[in-house]
């Protein structure tokens, strides 16, 4: 199975009041394995950053000054995460940030593209109700080392919430497991099916009663004790 991790920093908290993503990150997992793909992109948002979102990742609108534009990356983005499950914390911010910008430039919602979406948010909530569950307290709980991060950055959010998420669904990991040594038993016998027939060689008649003069004269030396006339 391929998953895509994702995480987005933006310029405040509500797409309609057109605020805009400014940092998007998606790491890649196979087979619950990191591949070491990942896409990451810082975006020029064409307007202010408001100041508690500012607070929250440290990203300066100067520094993006240079930075592509959504519309510049939009179809890369889409290339990296097309038909993979996406797993997102808190998805319904990130996925409601990113339809937005793909509607801009006339473009599909995410979920045209992707098989499922996963909340790792709404995970953890019926795992840990009643308890904190952004991504530091759960990195804390399933002790991923998170201390550098000083301020959210959509890659290294990702890559922590991968590990995060591995851990958090380690009993599936379990169940695949599991099921492996009969998938394996399975392989097994279907190389033996393929194998061509044996050939049986008899013994002759020379060599049956050579054999047996041969255990007569061991039984004789054990002076009874063969086991196999017991």
């Amino acid at each position: 199975m391929r998953q895509i991790i994702l995480d987005t920093e933006t310029t405040g908290l509500d797409p309609r009041l057109g605020h805009r993503i400014i940092e998007v990150a998606a790491v890649e997992m196979v087979n619950r394995r990191l591949t070491g793909n990942h896409f990451h992109r810082y975006l020029n948002p064409e307007r202010e950053i408001d100041t508690g979102a500012q607070q929250v990742h440290g990203i300066a609108l100067e520094f993006l000054q240079d930075k592509p534009k959504f519309a510049d990356v939009a179809q890369e983005l889409l290339a990296f995460v097309e038909g993979g499950e996406l797993v997102i914390h808190n998805a319904p911010f990130d996925v409601g940030f990113l339809d937005h910008e793909l509607a801009l430039i006339g473009l599909n919602a995410l979920g045209t593209y992707c098989a499922n979406v996963v909340d790792t948010l709404k995970l953890a909530k019926e795992l840990h109700p009643g308890q904190k569950n952004n991504l530091d307290a759960l990195c804390k709980r399933y002790s991923v080392d998170n201390s550098n991060r000083t301020l959210h950055g959509a890659l290294l959010d990702a890559e922590l919430l991968a590990e995060v998420y591995l851990a958090m669904t380690r009993g599936q990991e379990s169940l695949m497991i599991e099921m492996a040594p009969s998938v394996q038993t399975a392989a097994a016998e279907a190389d033996v099916a393929a194998m061509p027939p044996l050939r049986i060689l008899r013994a002759s008649d020379e060599e049956l009663a050579a054999h047996a003069a041969l255990l007569t004269e061991i039984e004789k030396a054990s002076q009874g004790a063969c086991l196999w006339n017991k």
